[in-house]
């Protein structure tokens, strides 16, 4: 058919190809891939959000546990350093013998405590009360100052000594919870009684509604309370009317008439027959504290003592260095060992059964159990080459041998990520295989068998298992000086602290943890910046 007028053919009208997206049954399917891709979307930013809230939960328990563990309380004294309790045999020059006298300052430390607190003079169960609020041992510091100054001694000099560890942790609330409570009530009259208790009356005669309201709960539940009296405490014993039934614990007594006295109380949450420390113990440290005597401030011991049987002397100094020479030795046995092993099988080596049967133990030996190579390395340098046990120098190689495997497996694969073109070139200027692979491929490799070896030397670090078979767990109350003095490590530090009896060990052994986890951020942050820094992108 064809238009008359210009002879030009006429287009027939013809339906347009039915499209295969454009029927019902193609745009379901379109919706549900879309749908699935919205579901995959998901699934991942909710195990990502999964993830992240494990970990800030991880930080969060670790972080509240180990905040307290930065801090100690100290009690400070004004000491007369006495020579004939200091040194008994006269010689003020011999300094071993001062530094080790630690009977002699504890005397002077009792004697100090005993003049504060006369009421403990002529009970020896609360003499021992008294003596424990510092340990025996917090006194070396002061013998090993004074030692190397003997010319103080016969003078007064301010010393401070930390706090026991259960003092220090109820300054801290982590024992019973404190409150005060002013104006309890009117006092009147304190006395005596009958079986020779101390008897407080209240001048309203309002029958202390205070305290009968915190006393008269079911005993399971009833708080330890404390009265402060002006200057006398007392522990509350019960009510009997208006009147108070109290015990004496500490300060000036003084029976009678109490008009215009001040009656103020601290409540606990936990009666004295739940906690570690007596309503006495409390007395007292709630006197020191009102004089100024008591201090807080940041606990340096726990990154320069040494481990100590004590909490509040103990420290991570000698287990921080052992990880130190530890890790030092693993990296000069497993680094140059696993890079001329990944360079031989990736460069050097004929492709036959005995080299693929070598590629595959490796692989198999990086999925072995830490606690195998422990083994291997009890067996090895301990029995059979009569190596010394707890020692950095064997651990390190015992470490060695755990991280080898990850180091020539890092190394293969950056020795395959350069390309052949390079290897190629090397060899078309003239260079031999060594040359080419020395002079041109392993420095081209060298950020990723950096970051491998640093990768595998922050598994080794926080490794427990081997080390203990080695016996890096023995209590190390020196800080070494050297990879063969005996030594601990961080993690074998974290496992004896855990299973300390006493709770202060808690928080030393968070803070210790978290000691660790700095560590092994910086050894991964340290990898991340050598690949960036020196990564070729081909």
């Amino acid at each position: 058919m064809t238009d008359t007028s210009t002879n030009l053919p006429v287009p027939v009208e013809t339906a347009a190809p039915e499209s295969s997206f454009a029927s019902d049954e193609a745009v379901k399917r379109l919706n549900r891939r879309r749908a699935a891709e919205r579901r995959f979307r998901f699934y991942g930013q909710a195990a990502i959000g999964v993830g992240i809230s494990a970990l800030i939960i991880l930080i969060y328990a670790i972080l509240s546990q180990a905040i307290s563990a930065f801090s100690r309380h100290s009690l400070s004294f004004d000491l007369k350093l006495d020579i004939e309790t200091l040194v008994p045999a006269g010689d003020t020059q011999d300094t071993e013998a001062i530094a080790s006298n630690v009977t002699g300052f504890n005397q002077l430390i009792q004697n100090s405590l005993t003049d504060t607190f006369p009421e403990a003079a002529n009970e020896r169960l609360v003499r021992r009360d008294l003596y424990s609020m510092v340990t025996r041992l917090a006194v070396l510091p002061v013998a090993r100052s004074v030692a190397d100054n003997p010319e103080v001694l016969g003078t007064v000099q301010p010393v401070s000594l930390a706090l026991s560890d259960d003092l220090d942790l109820y300054l801290k609330g982590a024992i019973t919870k404190r409150r005060w409570i002013y104006e309890v009530g009117e006092p009147g009259r304190l006395g005596l009684n009958e079986a020779g208790q101390y008897v407080l009356t209240d001048a309203g005669a309002a029958e202390f509604p205070i305290l009968r309201a915190l006393w008269e709960v079911p005993e399971d539940e009833r708080p330890g309370i404390i009265l402060r009296l002006n200057e006398t405490w007392f522990s509350l014993n019960g009510l009997s009317g208006a009147s108070a039934i109290l015990t004496y614990l500490t300060g000036p007594i003084q029976t009678g008439e109490q008009a215009g006295s001040a009656l103020t109380a601290m409540v606990l949450s936990l009666p004295e027959n739940k906690r570690v420390i007596s309503d006495r113990q409390i007395a007292w440290i709630s006197r020191l504290e009102d004089d100024g005597r008591v201090t807080s401030g940041w606990n340096t011991t726990l990154l320069t003592n040494a481990d100590s049987t004590y909490p509040e002397l103990a420290g991570a100094a000698a287990a921080i260095l052992g990880s130190f020479f530890t890790m030092l030795i693993t990296a000069f046995f497993a680094v140059p060992v696993g890079v001329l092993a990944a360079i031989y099988l990736e460069e050097f080596a004929p492709k036959n059964r005995l080299t693929d049967m070598i590629e595959v133990n490796i692989n198999n030996l990086a999925a072995v159990p830490s606690i195998v190579f422990g083994l291997l390395g009890a067996v090895v340098f301990l029995n059979a080459f009569g190596m010394p046990r707890s020692v950095p120098f064997v651990g390190g190689l015992v470490l060695g041998l755990l991280v080898l495997p990850t180091v020539i497996i890092a190394s293969r694969a950056a020795l395959k990520s350069v390309p052949q073109s390079i290897r190629t070139a090397a060899l078309g200027l003239g260079a031999s295989k060594t040359q080419s692979v020395f002079h041109h491929v392993l420095p081209l490799a060298a950020p990723g068998i950096m970051t491998g070896s640093i990768i595998g030397m922050a598994r080794a670090l926080g490794e427990t298992a081997p080390l203990l078979l080695i016996g890096m767990v023995a209590f190390v109350a020196d800080v070494p000086s050297g990879p063969g003095d005996e030594s601990t490590v961080l993690p074998v530090l974290i496992y004896k602290w855990s299973t300390g009896a006493e709770r202060a060990w808690e928080p030393m052994t968070a803070a210790v943890i978290v000691i660790l986890l700095v560590f092994l951020v910086l050894m991964n942050l340290i990898a991340v910046f050598l690949r960036r820094q020196f990564e070729r992108r081909w």
